[in-house]
């Protein structure tokens, strides 16, 4: 592994590439133009996934590839992809929890899992590259127009010896959205839980957590606290939660600010610093979990967590820890589930309203 990487650092990789325009009304692919391409793929006018190094706002290199052991999460619009969220793994075992983007890896003891993919269930093993296009099928016999691109992700085995794998799929017919199912190796450690977490919901200040009998406040839910920690409450079961035309599990998170507030950035020194937690997208996302109703553990329950200033690493002075403008938000935004193979979440972001979501227009 160790090699690979090094050949990688002296190898000039191609970068994605916009597909051919496809059938009227179906959403165009993003995808690697070969094997050696970058790690990027997705839909215009929708979500985009992409694996270390590589980052997602290509006319914005200081933002680069980020963290490693993370899914790096944006959406398309005009032709620029605007990074909006990550996407972690955390697997539970024995009651022992380990996080993607901060267990260290095997190959050089640094914070982060090295993650790549392939395009069978077969794990070729680790490479720098995207290692796959991604395969095209058809999921609806009814509409041969319909297209599903799907990638196998892999990753290192966890220390506390969990070895989860995903299968990630996108529709064109449903461009704001990623489905991503669990699986595991034949020599993983018992699992009790493999959750699938979106860890950066500061980034777009998302504050109102919608259930079907209330709608949850972070500003209520954490009043009063100002620390440099996570801060969570209880979860909240899945009979709580909301359900879509479909008779689907839902929940739902947004920012309670105009586009404008949202934009909007402090102009002190510790500010500057933090930059790269301005809001950049020129439009508001609705960020939601669905999971079908057809295949569910009554374990199922909404976790959020919250913090009252950006992340700063591994710092514990708090005079490096931004406040977050307008109040605390919601962080990490997750459905659990007791851990089954094959078991699926969906992960969406939306320009649509929640009454425009709920509702199908």
């Amino acid at each position: 592994m160790r090699k690979t990487i090094g050949i990688f650092c002296l190898t000039l990789l191609a970068g994605a590439a916009l597909a051919q325009p496809g059938p009227s009304g179906r959403a165009e692919w993003i995808r690697p133009e070969a094997r050696s391409s970058k790690s990027i793929w997705g839909l215009r006018g929708g979500i985009v996934f992409a694996l270390w190094p590589y980052g997602i706002e290509h006319a914005s290199q200081p933002f680069g590839g980020g963290p490693r052991g993370l899914l790096r999460i944006g959406y398309e619009h005009g032709d620029t992809i605007y990074h909006i969220n990550y996407i972690a793994i955390e697997p539970v075992v024995a009651g022992k929890w380990e996080f993607s983007e901060i267990s260290p890896s095997a190959v050089d003891g640094k914070w982060g899992k090295l993650m790549w993919a392939a395009d069978t269930d077969l794990d070729p093993g680790f490479h720098p590259s995207a290692g796959t296009r991604g395969v095209i099928s058809h999921p609806d016999p009814d509409d041969p127009t319909v297209e599903q691109l799907t990638t196998y992700l892999y990753m290192e085995r966890f220390q506390n010896g969990a070895a989860p794998y995903l299968r990630v799929s996108l529709r064109n017919d449903r461009p704001e959205e990623l489905a991503i199912e669990v699986f595991h190796h034949e020599r993983s450690a018992e699992m009790e839980r493999c959750a699938i977490t979106a860890t950066m919901g500061n980034y777009g200040r998302l504050r109102q957590l919608f259930l079907a009998d209330d709608t949850v406040h972070s500003a209520a839910l954490y009043a009063g606290y100002d620390e440099i920690d996570f801060i969570e409450r209880e979860g909240y079961p899945y009979h709580r939660m909301l359900k879509d035309r479909q008779g689907d599990f839902i929940v739902l998170a947004t920012t309670d600010e105009s586009m404008a507030e949202l934009a909007d950035w402090p102009t002190d020194s510790l500010a500057a610093t933090k930059s790269n937690w301005r809001y950049r997208a020129p439009f508001q996302l609705t960020q939601y979990w669905r999971k079908e109703r057809a295949r569910f553990d009554e374990s199922l329950h909404v976790r959020v967590n919250g913090r009252a200033r950006y992340w700063s690493g591994a710092s514990r002075d708090k005079r490096h820890y931004l406040p977050i403008p307008n109040g605390p938000s919601f962080e990490n935004f997750e459905l659990r589930e007791r851990y089954y193979p094959g078991q699926k979440f969906y992960f969406g972001m939306s320009r649509k309203t929640v009454d425009e979501l709920l509702s199908g227009r």
